[in-house]
């Protein structure tokens, strides 16, 4: 049986996103990087980076873009929160 620890990292590392999975989904739902860089308050040039692996994210402005794309396990962002959100953010440009 996990102790208490192991059992939240295992949860956290569990919904960990790649690179490829986070592209995927951008690509699916139709919104650029760009676009979710801008929309967020991100520099757009630094979100490329972060997923392309040139950033290590470990501090500043990179790992909050990699926390808020999954990338990170700082925070438990899924790919399912990510495209809820892409969903949200086009259906306001309606």
């Amino acid at each position: 049986m996990f102790d208490s620890k192991k059992a939240r990292l295992h949860r956290q590392l569990a919904v960990m996103n790649t690179a490829e999975e986070v592209r995927t989904i951008f690509k699916e739902r139709g919104v650029s990087l760009s676009y979710w860089a801008r929309r967020h308050g991100f520099s757009e040039s630094l979100v490329y980076q972060v997923l392309s692996g040139k950033r290590r994210a470990c501090r500043g402005e990179s790992h909050r873009i990699a926390v808020a794309l999954g990338l990170k396990v700082d925070k438990s962002v899924s790919c399912q929160d990510i495209d809820r959100q892409l969903i949200a953010d086009k259906e306001e440009i309606k």
